[in-house]
C-alpha cells in the first residue's frame, strides 16, 4: 500500500514499485531496442518510465558537435550513412549503417531503423554507384539495426547466431504494420522483422570490388553477438554499438567489463577512422573516451555499490563530470544497473527492464525529495542484512 512521507505526498513501497511494473515495457533502452524488440520486451518487462529530470549537463566541458545526415564516402568504394545528430536533436533511436560498393553489389553494414531511414540509405547508396545491394551483415540484433532488414528485399542477411536467435524470438511479437514515428515510419507502411539468413561466429572476409572487409566478432560487449567491420587497407573499423561517439552508451544488453577490454584492444589496430553506431565519426581518441565513460560511471557507481545504496539512489547521486554533457545522460541508470548486475554476479545477456524501470523511480523520488538515499537499500541486500546465512 500506499505510505505517506513527510512532504505528506504519497509514495510506493519498494515492494510495491516492483509489483506495479506488470504491464508494458522498458524504459530509454526501448526506443533504442526499435518496436520489435519492443513488443517481445513488453510481454517481460515493466512499463515505460523516463528520468525525470535527466541529469544536468556541467558548464565546464564542452557539448557535443553537431552533425549532419549524409552519405559520406570514406575512402575508394566505402562509405557511412551517418543519421545525423547533436545537442537537442531527438536522435536516440537512429543508428549509422556503411556500405561497400563492389563490381556487381553493395555490401550494407546495418539496415537501420524503420522505413524512412532504410530507404534513405538505400537510395542515397544506388544513387552514388548505381548499384543494389546483395548482401546486408547485420552488427548485433537491436532493433535500430536490424528493424530495417525487409527493405533489403535482394539481400543475403549475415550476423552472428546470437544476433539471429534474438530477431527470431522478436520477429514472433512483431507488429503487422509501422507506428507513426517521426523520421521513423509514415504509420501506413506494413511491417515484418527479417532475421539474418546466414550466420557466422567470427573472422568472415569478403573482398569486394578490390576491397577487404574483415567481419570480426567483439562480444560479449555492447551484446552477445557484436560484430564489427574491418578494412585493413584504409585503417577503416565499422564498429557498431561497441563504440558510442559523444552519446552516452546503451548498456541494455552489455558486459561492460568485456566491453571496456575490446576498446581497449582496437587500441593496438592500425586504425585511423572509426564508423560509431551513434555519433559522428571519430578514431581511437574517441573511442578511448567511450571506454572512460564506463570506467568513470565504474568508479563511482562501485563506492555506492560498497555502501549498501540501490542502483536507483546511486545514478541520482553521480556526476560523471565531461560525460553530463554527452547526448542521452539519463542512460547512466540503465549503466549503472548493469555494473551492479556484475558486482552481483546477476549479469545475463537478457536485458533486465524490471531493474532499470525499479532504479528509475527511485532515482525520481530521490530527484523529487520524496526518498532519501537512506532508504534506498534493495530489498535483496537488506535480506543479507537480517539473514547473513
Amino acid at each position: 500500500m500506499e505510505k505517506p512521507n513527510d512532504l505528506g505526498t504519497s509514495r510506493l513501497s519498494r515492494r510495491e514499485v516492483i509489483q506495479a511494473g506488470a504491464g508494458a515495457l522498458l524504459g530509454s533502452a526501448a526506443i533504442l531496442a526499435g518496436a520489435g524488440e519492443m513488443a517481445r520486451l513488453s510481454a517481460q518487462g515493466p512499463a515505460a518510465v523516463q528520468a525525470t529530470p535527466p541529469p544536468a549537463t556541467d558548464p565546464k566541458y564542452p557539448m557535443p558537435p553537431a552533425w549532419n545526415r549524409e552519405l559520406r564516402q570514406l575512402a575508394p568504394n566505402v562509405y557511412a550513412y551517418l543519421q545525423g545528430g547533436g545537442p537537442g536533436v531527438s536522435a536516440a533511436g537512429v543508428s549509422n549503417p556503411g556500405m561497400i560498393a563492389g563490381s556487381d553489389y553493395l555490401l550494407a553494414i546495418d539496415a537501420a531503423q524503420g522505413p524512412i531511414p532504410a530507404n534513405a540509405f538505400i537510395a542515397a547508396s544506388k544513387q552514388a554507384t548505381g548499384k543494389d545491394f546483395g548482401r546486408l551483415v547485420n552488427t548485433h540484433h537491436h532493433g535500430d539495426h536490424v528493424n530495417g532488414n525487409q527493405f533489403f528485399t535482394h539481400a543475403e542477411i549475415l550476423s552472428h547466431p546470437y544476433c539471429r536467435d534474438e530477431c527470431v524470438k522478436a520477429a514472433a511479437t512483431t507488429p503487422k504494420m509501422w507506428d507513426k514515428v517521426p523520421g521513423v515510419a509514415e504509420g501506413t507502411e506494413q511491417r515484418k522483422l527479417v532475421p539474418p539468413s546466414v550466420t557466422f561466429k567470427d573472422d568472415l572476409t569478403y573482398f569486394i570490388g578490390g576491397t577487404e572487409v574483415q567481419f570480426k566478432f567483439a562480444g560479449p560487449a555492447h551484446t552477445w553477438g557484436d560484430m564489427m567491420a574491418y578494412l585493413p587497407q584504409y585503417k577503416i573499423l565499422f564498429a557498431g554499438d561497441v563504440a558510442f561517439f559523444w552519446v552516452a552508451p546503451y548498456a541494455n544488453n552489455s558486459y561492460i567489463t568485456k566491453w571496456i577490454e575490446v576498446c581497449d584492444k582496437i587500441a593496438g589496430w592500425d586504425v585511423d577512422v572509426i564508423v560509431p553506431g551513434h555519433g559522428p565519426i571519430g578514431g581511437k581518441k574517441e573511442l578511448a573516451e567511450m571506454a572512460n565513460y564506463f570506467r568513470v560511471l565504474g568508479v563511482e557507481a562501485r563506492k555506492r555499490y560498497d555502501a549498501k545504496m540501490s542502483p536507483g539512489a546511486a545514478a541520482a547521486e553521480i556526476r560523471l563530470g565531461r560525460f553530463d554533457n554527452w547526448i542521452g545522460p539519463e542512460r547512466l541508470i540503465m549503466d549503472v544497473v548493469r555494473w551492479y548486475e556484475e558486482w552481483d554476479s546477476t549479469l545475463t545477456p537478457d536485458y533486465n527492464a524490471m531493474a532499470v524501470r525499479e532504479a528509475t523511480i527511485e532515482y525520481n523520488q530521490v530527484k523529487a525529495g520524496q526518498k532519501k538515499v537512506s532508504e534506498m537499500i534493495p530489498l535483496s541486500r537488506m535480506e543479507a542484512l537480517a539473514d547473513p546465512c
